[in-house]
């Protein structure tokens, strides 16, 4: 608690007290910080998470990976409804309840997508961090969290309302909700083992502008405007 207090608490009350337009100009006000945590995390998970998530990878047939990452994703559906709720969007909601309660049970607990054959697609997710923006909250600076990542401040602020929205956390017995935890993680990590093949450069500078583009991205429900000033609804053209 000692590092959170020195080095976060402050940096979350002078972001309180600055304005959106700032952390449009300078979207990396904190940067000296930011990049001491990330070369914290990066060692975390370059000596620990991405060789377990190498191992697991390994010894995990597909189909049975396939299966436990859809299991996980199930479970963000609940998340996911709240959320819908929060910024009133009642055909995702409902979509999203579907998924849930259809994946729950005749997907077997969610091992299988039981609700997409039947044309309830997955969303792309929404989270507090989301709900925030749309009720009209600035984005604030980024901020790198220790062991938890990329941010933002407003995302981070959001965390604990995610956090308490995942039916893991209330598994009574602490040594099964912590191994539910530990597990998802490393899944996580394990999906994401291609993606890191694509960052070129700067990994810093490129992961953070990747994570600030995508969360725009989900913020506008993958509606993008062009230079031209031209809207894109999404990438799905079919």
């Amino acid at each position: 608690m000692g590092i959170l207090h020195k080095t976060i608490l402050p940096l979350v009350l002078a972001g309180l007290f600055s304005t959106e337009g700032v952390a449009e100009e300078n979207p990396d006000p904190w940067e000296g910080f930011n990049r001491a945590m990330f070369s914290f995390n990066d060692h975390m998970d370059r000596y620990l998470l991405k060789p377990a998530a190498k191992g697991y990878r390994a010894m995990t047939p597909d189909p049975v990976e396939t299966s436990i990452n859809t299991a996980f994703n199930n479970l963000s559906e609940v998340r996911n409804i709240v959320n819908d709720v929060l910024q009133w969007k009642w055909q995702q909601a409902g979509n999203d309840t579907g998924r849930f309660l259809i994946n729950s049970t005749v997907g077997v607990v969610g091992l299988f997508d039981a609700a997409g054959y039947m044309g309830l697609r997955q969303g792309e997710g929404e989270d507090f961090g989301q709900t925030l923006a749309v009720w009209g909250v600035g984005r604030g600076p980024f901020l790198v969290l220790p062991l938890f990542g990329p941010s933002t401040l407003r995302d981070a602020v959001a965390f604990p309302v995610d956090t308490y929205s995942n039916p893991s956390v209330y598994i009574n017995d602490v040594a099964s909700r912590n191994t539910l935890k530990a597990f998802e993680l490393l899944n996580t990590r394990a999906q994401l083992l291609e993606t890191e093949e694509l960052i070129s450069g700067d990994r810093y500078a490129f992961l953070r502008d990747a994570y600030l583009q995508h969360r725009e991205y989900l913020v506008n429900d993958g509606e993008v405007e062009d230079d031209f000033g031209g809207d894109f609804d999404d990438f799905d053209y079919e």
